[in-house]
């Protein structure tokens, strides 16, 4: 039996707050890569991925919040696939390049406050954030709570390995 070969998972960082180094980069791209392997990523030919991450302010979130969910209020993260479920994955679009899985946005002034009133660290918070935002990249969704309480579970387990 031939075993797949471990994805490669690119991140591209992009910090819009002043605090938002609070993790290094070497960190971030630890965790992302780390998920890729737990979640055994499949359909790029060549096993490579990227996303990106971006941590912002509570006034950024809002607006992009505001423009594609008609929510006119700040939230944690928002993840925006960069393909549909049912796309197709033809070689021409996938060429050689990695597959781009699409964009996650933080913001951090909320997860600073999610952390301290949960009582656990900030890198926690922004691990388990992006790892929400990570799985609704892969196709995961919660409109219901049995959906949810299945995709909180897969969040612990992602979050499980990263000793924090």
């Amino acid at each position: 039996m031939v075993m797949p070969p471990t994805p490669t998972l690119d991140l591209s960082l992009d910090y819009h707050h002043p605090g938002a180094a609070i993790v290094a980069p070497e960190t971030w791209q630890q965790w992302f890569q780390h998920w890729a392997t737990q979640v055994q990523l499949t359909g790029s030919p060549l096993g490579t991925y990227e996303v990106s991450l971006r941590l912002t302010t509570d006034a950024e979130i809002a607006e992009l919040n505001q423009s594609f969910r008609q929510i006119d209020q700040p939230t944690d993260v928002l993840a925006f696939a960069a393909l549909e479920q049912d796309f197709p994955l033809t070689p021409d679009l996938l060429n050689t390049e990695p597959l781009y899985l699409g964009d996650i946005v933080i913001s951090l002034d909320t997860a600073q406050g999610q952390a301290a009133q949960a009582g656990h660290s900030l890198d926690w918070e922004l691990a388990w954030l992006a790892a929400h935002g990570f799985l609704h990249l892969l196709g995961w969704d919660h409109p219901d709570e049995a959906s949810l309480a299945v995709m909180i579970q897969k969040q612990h387990e992602l979050l499980a390995d990263l000793n924090l």
